[in-house]
């Protein structure tokens, strides 16, 4: 339909010849926007956009990225696709999604300042849809853009049932014995109690985006589908056939583990041949000195099995898409909110790991060997706790197995999905004047050309910083104030993205100009 505009011609009588051309100028070109916005950017052309994110999970758990875990439907999204080798998030869940969904950093946010994804996508005319965590950004789904919304408002949950013990089965553990609060398209329930016995978190948000995908199939408009996965977040816990898949497979230990992931993350490409692999953690025993060991197999068996099952549903997401007829116009994006999980966390200590009455975490040895071949953790900003697998399938618009090595950031999707759109980031919101945008669209890498990347990145959480400027990074644990230079490391990534080499005492003054610049950017977002 031609885009209609109606004219107050008293109004414009009123009008000197400058104004009214003014005037004019504005109009025509706001009519010319709508025009090649329905003619470039109709139904067929403007591609849905599905989101999958994982829960905690390491850079070298899934098979593309060097993991031995089977994960083929992920795998298959790089063998279609595009893997990033350098993509960033904010080294936690709730900065992590404050960032993607409002595409400035973290420290920025609030409702009045910013403006979600969501809700561009959604004045552009997309089916907003969103299952599992939300977490992060000010309000809830239902308050940001969504249109529909099925999962929990904030952190993890009892994976077989969040809810109060249903009859003939053993209580459900919880952290701490936090009840958290579920969402139902507005609705809100605390607890939530599932009336399935087969019910698994990961099984029903898939489940839930199944139906909103068959429910809205007619529709003549594009959708923006989030799925946020939970796993593998801890609790951990599985359905007893995927852990039978893993168990004694990781009785080879952390060490030969980290060995095996780093030859594979050589033979594809993705390490280069300057890097060497991180050594051992500090705070993770050698495997020869560990007692136990079987029970240090089921830990990592049921945590690899948490993903096992998460890849099985992301296949049947793909596979819904294509029986949908849209697997051409439907750009996949999967990755993690931050690096593997190293917090102990085992309040049932007499459960083994896997059960619906289990609360136990897989620690920092596994952890260290799920970022493989960083060093560090989630809530650090050494590469173990930033950097993230990020896959991306477009097939109109992406060659089969690219892998780029040019460096993005969880703040650049919403710009990406915005030129998706063929939408401008707005100014204001309701009223407020908002940030303006921090991230760079994605685009431009996405159809295999070099992009004018960001000439900072920086971080801050829970005291942990780093700043990025091109090549070199400085990187804190958060001990000192940001004036002392002694807090600072130095690397170079091109030749040492395992930060194996700290070179701050051999360029003092590189360090002074980034700490301070660090400072600036500090001072700018109001932290």
């Amino acid at each position: 339909m031609m885009p209609v505009l109606f004219f107050n011609t008293e109004k414009y009588e009123r009008m000197n010849r400058r104004e009214f051309t003014k005037v004019m100028t504005l109009t025509l070109a706001a009519l010319a926007t709508l025009l090649f916005a329905a003619d470039s950017f109709g139904r067929e052309q403007r591609p849905n956009i599905v989101l999958i994110m994982a829960d905690d999970m390491g850079f070298s758990d899934v098979g593309c990225y060097g993991g031995e875990i089977k994960t083929p439907y992920i795998d298959s999204l790089a063998k279609d696709g595009m893997l990033f080798t350098q993509f960033y998030n904010c080294a936690r869940c709730v900065p992590t999604r404050k960032s993607l969904m409002t595409g400035i950093y973290p420290q920025q946010v609030n409702i009045k300042s910013s403006v979600s994804l969501a809700e561009n996508l959604r004045a552009a005319g997309y089916r907003t849809l969103m299952t599992g965590k939300w977490h992060g950004h000010p309000g809830s789904p239902s308050t940001q853009g969504f249109d529909r919304f099925y999962g929990l408002t904030s952190g993890s949950c009892n994976f077989f049932n969040p809810g109060k013990r249903r009859p003939g089965e053993a209580i459900p553990a919880k952290d701490l014995g936090q009840v958290r609060t579920w969402e139902i398209d507005g609705k809100q329930y605390k607890p939530y109690t599932p009336t399935d016995p087969k019910w698994y978190a990961t099984d029903a948000f898939t489940d839930q985006a199944l139906a909103y995908l068959d429910e809205y199939a007619g529709e003549d408009r594009p959708y923006f589908l989030f799925v946020s996965h939970t796993a593998p977040h801890h609790p951990l816990q599985a359905p007893e056939e995927e852990i039978a898949k893993y168990r004694g497979r990781y009785m080879i230990g952390w060490d030969v583990l980290r060995q095996q992931r780093w030859q594979r993350l050589q033979k594809l490409g993705i390490a280069a041949d300057t890097w060497r692999l991180s050594p051992r953690d500090p705070d993770a025993p050698a495997w020869a000195d560990v007692e136990k060991k079987e029970e240090w197999d089921l830990a990592m068996a049921v945590y690899a099995a948490m993903i096992d099952r998460m890849d099985q549903n992301i296949g049947r997401l793909l596979k819904k898409i294509k029986e949908l007829g849209e697997e051409d116009n439907t750009i996949v994006l999967f990755l993690s909110d931050n690096g593997a999980c190293a917090e102990i966390n085992n309040q049932t200590p007499k459960v083994p790991p896997g059960p619906i009455d289990s609360y136990r975490t897989y620690d920092v040895a596994w952890a260290n060997a799920s970022d493989t071949p960083f060093r560090k953790f989630k809530q650090k900003t050494h590469e173990g706790g930033i950097c993230t697998p990020l896959i991306v399938k477009w097939p109109t618009a992406i060659k089969p197995g690219m892998i780029t090595r040019q460096a993005g950031h969880v703040i650049d999707l919403q710009a990406t999905f915005c030129e998706l759109a063929g939408i401008s980031y707005p100014k204001a919101q309701k009223g407020e004047v908002i940030h303006p945008l921090e991230g760079k669209s994605l685009l431009p890498i996405l159809s295999g050309k070099t992009r004018a990347g960001h000439d900072w990145l920086f971080w801050e959480h829970m005291g942990n910083k780093a700043a990025r400027h091109g090549k070199w990074k400085i990187v804190s644990l958060g001990r000192g104030k940001p004036t002392d230079l002694k807090i600072w490391e130095l690397y170079d990534l091109d030749a040492d993205r395992t930060e194996t080499r700290n070179l701050a005492t051999q360029h003092p003054e590189r360090v002074a100009a980034m700490a301070q610049a660090w400072q600036d950017w500090a001072k700018r977002t109001g932290l």
